[in-house]
């Protein structure tokens, strides 16, 4: 299961909503791809739609679809989020990595 702090579930309420989508029928797309400092980054984006491939989830009031080649890599991850002048926005914390680049975007098992 991916899980949504309550603050990141406001933000993105209103991001969804700033961005033309739904928060009640929409989804927040999590993803893992190839690349970053760490060598797996994440991907995060707003869908309208899920595939048979998907895995869903809703927590916080936000459902979450995550294809099963990326839920493998994040079992137990929390999405978080930090605002005001030291934040960094949208915060993966992902039990199963092993290292974690300095901007948090990016890790590896």
């Amino acid at each position: 299961m991916i899980k949504v702090s309550e603050s990141a579930a406001k933000r993105v309420s209103l991001l969804m909503e700033d961005d033309g989508f739904d928060p009640v029928n929409d989804f927040v797309r999590v993803g893992v791809k190839s690349g970053g400092c760490s060598g797996l980054e994440y991907e995060l984006k707003f869908d309208k739609a899920i595939t048979e491939d998907d895995k869903v989830f809703e927590d916080s009031g936000i459902k979450i679809a995550v294809d099963k080649k990326s839920f493998l890599y994040l079992i137990g991850t929390t999405l978080e989020y930090s605002g005001g002048l030291n934040g960094k926005g949208f915060v993966f914390n992902n039990p199963n990595a092993a290292r974690t680049c300095g901007c948090g975007e990016s890790f590896s098992l």
